[in-house]
Protein backbone atom coordinates (compact mmCIF):
# COMPACT_ATOMS: atom_id res chain seq x y z
CA UNK A 1 0.00 0.00 0.00
CA UNK A 2 3.08 2.54 0.52
CA UNK A 3 4.31 1.57 -2.93
CA UNK A 4 0.56 3.11 -4.54
CA UNK A 5 0.87 6.14 -2.03
CA UNK A 6 4.17 6.71 -3.34
CA UNK A 7 3.21 6.41 -6.84
CA UNK A 8 0.03 8.91 -5.73
CA UNK A 9 2.73 11.06 -4.59
CA UNK A 10 4.69 11.14 -7.34
CA UNK A 11 2.21 12.41 -10.04
CA UNK A 12 0.55 15.54 -7.93
CA UNK A 13 4.32 16.15 -7.11
CA UNK A 14 4.34 16.12 -11.00
CA UNK A 15 1.36 17.82 -11.49
CA UNK A 16 2.11 20.43 -9.15
CA UNK A 17 5.50 20.78 -10.92
CA UNK A 18 3.43 21.78 -14.22
CA UNK A 19 1.45 23.92 -12.36
CA UNK A 20 4.27 26.04 -11.03
CA UNK A 21 6.03 26.08 -14.13
CA UNK A 22 2.96 27.22 -16.03
CA UNK A 23 2.32 29.79 -13.41
CA UNK A 24 5.98 31.03 -12.85
CA UNK A 25 5.90 32.44 -16.74
CA UNK A 26 3.12 35.10 -16.43
CA UNK A 27 4.77 35.84 -12.71
CA UNK A 28 5.79 39.25 -14.20
CA UNK A 29 7.48 39.98 -10.80
CA UNK A 30 8.89 36.90 -10.19
CA UNK A 31 6.91 36.76 -6.30
CA UNK A 32 4.84 34.07 -6.71
CA UNK A 33 1.58 36.22 -7.78
CA UNK A 34 -0.16 37.19 -10.82
CA UNK A 35 -2.84 39.40 -11.89
CA UNK A 36 -6.16 37.85 -11.58
CA UNK A 37 -6.96 38.35 -14.94
CA UNK A 38 -4.00 35.99 -16.20
CA UNK A 39 -5.66 33.14 -14.24
CA UNK A 40 -7.82 31.92 -17.40
CA UNK A 41 -4.50 31.92 -19.55
CA UNK A 42 -2.41 29.45 -17.24
CA UNK A 43 -5.27 27.37 -16.86
CA UNK A 44 -5.02 26.83 -20.61
CA UNK A 45 -1.92 26.30 -20.93
CA UNK A 46 -1.71 23.44 -18.77
CA UNK A 47 -4.56 21.80 -21.29
CA UNK A 48 -7.28 22.82 -19.76
CA UNK A 49 -10.12 24.64 -21.49
CA UNK A 50 -12.84 26.32 -19.62
CA UNK A 51 -15.33 28.57 -20.54
CA UNK A 52 -15.17 32.15 -19.01
CA UNK A 53 -18.29 31.32 -15.96
CA UNK A 54 -15.81 28.28 -15.22
CA UNK A 55 -12.73 30.52 -14.64
CA UNK A 56 -14.59 32.81 -12.19
CA UNK A 57 -15.91 29.34 -10.68
CA UNK A 58 -12.28 28.85 -10.18
CA UNK A 59 -11.56 32.19 -9.07
CA UNK A 60 -14.54 31.90 -6.45
CA UNK A 61 -12.15 29.19 -4.77
CA UNK A 62 -9.45 31.23 -4.67
CA UNK A 63 -8.41 33.36 -2.43
CA UNK A 64 -8.42 36.69 -4.54
CA UNK A 65 -7.15 39.51 -2.70
CA UNK A 66 -9.28 41.96 -3.99
CA UNK A 67 -11.19 42.49 -6.87
CA UNK A 68 -9.06 42.62 -9.86
CA UNK A 69 -6.00 41.83 -7.66
CA UNK A 70 -3.71 39.34 -7.36
CA UNK A 71 -3.97 35.53 -7.12
CA UNK A 72 -0.71 33.65 -5.21
CA UNK A 73 0.91 30.51 -6.21
CA UNK A 74 0.23 29.26 -2.70
CA UNK A 75 -3.99 29.55 -3.38
CA UNK A 76 -3.60 28.53 -6.78
CA UNK A 77 -2.20 25.17 -6.22
CA UNK A 78 -4.37 23.41 -4.25
CA UNK A 79 -7.55 24.66 -6.64
CA UNK A 80 -5.59 23.82 -10.03
CA UNK A 81 -4.40 20.71 -8.55
CA UNK A 82 -7.56 19.51 -7.41
CA UNK A 83 -8.68 20.49 -11.35
CA UNK A 84 -6.06 18.75 -12.83
CA UNK A 85 -6.68 15.25 -10.81
CA UNK A 86 -9.99 15.18 -11.97
CA UNK A 87 -9.52 15.66 -15.09
CA UNK A 88 -11.92 19.04 -15.53
CA UNK A 89 -11.99 21.20 -18.73
CA UNK A 90 -10.67 18.61 -20.87
CA UNK A 91 -11.10 19.36 -24.66
CA UNK A 92 -13.59 17.64 -26.62
CA UNK A 93 -11.90 14.70 -27.95
CA UNK A 94 -11.08 14.55 -32.04
CA UNK A 95 -12.77 11.90 -32.66
CA UNK A 96 -16.05 14.09 -31.51
CA UNK A 97 -15.18 16.79 -33.03
CA UNK A 98 -14.52 15.20 -36.55
CA UNK A 99 -18.02 13.90 -36.14
CA UNK A 100 -19.32 16.90 -35.49
CA UNK A 101 -17.72 17.76 -38.65
CA UNK A 102 -19.17 15.40 -40.79
CA UNK A 103 -22.52 16.20 -39.04
CA UNK A 104 -22.22 20.17 -40.78
CA UNK A 105 -20.66 18.65 -44.05
CA UNK A 106 -24.04 17.71 -45.10
CA UNK A 107 -23.10 17.92 -48.82
CA UNK A 108 -19.96 15.18 -47.30
CA UNK A 109 -17.79 17.36 -49.87
CA UNK A 110 -14.98 17.59 -46.91
CA UNK A 111 -15.18 20.95 -45.96
CA UNK A 112 -18.01 23.25 -44.91
CA UNK A 113 -18.45 26.69 -46.76
CA UNK A 114 -18.82 30.20 -44.86
CA UNK A 115 -22.01 30.17 -45.74
CA UNK A 116 -23.19 26.68 -44.52
CA UNK A 117 -21.19 27.70 -41.40
CA UNK A 118 -23.28 31.13 -41.04
CA UNK A 119 -26.30 29.05 -41.84
CA UNK A 120 -25.95 26.53 -38.80
CA UNK A 121 -24.21 28.93 -36.45
CA UNK A 122 -28.01 31.28 -37.00
CA UNK A 123 -30.35 28.81 -37.51
CA UNK A 124 -32.31 29.44 -34.81
CA UNK A 125 -32.39 33.14 -35.42
CA UNK A 126 -29.83 34.31 -32.98
CA UNK A 127 -26.58 33.75 -31.85
CA UNK A 128 -27.05 32.62 -28.56
CA UNK A 129 -28.42 29.10 -30.26
CA UNK A 130 -24.88 28.16 -31.35
CA UNK A 131 -23.71 26.05 -28.50
CA UNK A 132 -27.07 24.45 -28.31
CA UNK A 133 -27.05 23.77 -31.92
CA UNK A 134 -23.70 22.27 -31.90
CA UNK A 135 -24.47 20.37 -28.46
CA UNK A 136 -27.63 18.89 -30.76
CA UNK A 137 -25.14 17.95 -33.54
CA UNK A 138 -22.18 16.51 -31.73
CA UNK A 139 -25.05 14.55 -29.83
CA UNK A 140 -26.51 12.89 -32.84
CA UNK A 141 -22.85 12.51 -33.83
CA UNK A 142 -21.25 10.37 -30.54
CA UNK A 143 -22.78 8.65 -27.81
CA UNK A 144 -20.61 10.17 -25.15
CA UNK A 145 -22.25 13.42 -25.27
Amino acid sequence: MAQKDKGEDGIVAEIEKKITEAFEVFDRESNKTVDVREIGCIVRSLGCFPNEAEVQELLAQIEVEEPGGFVHLEQFLPVMTKVLLERRFWPIPEDVILHAFEALDENKCGYITKEDLVKHLTEEGNMTSVSPFLRRKWRTCSPLL
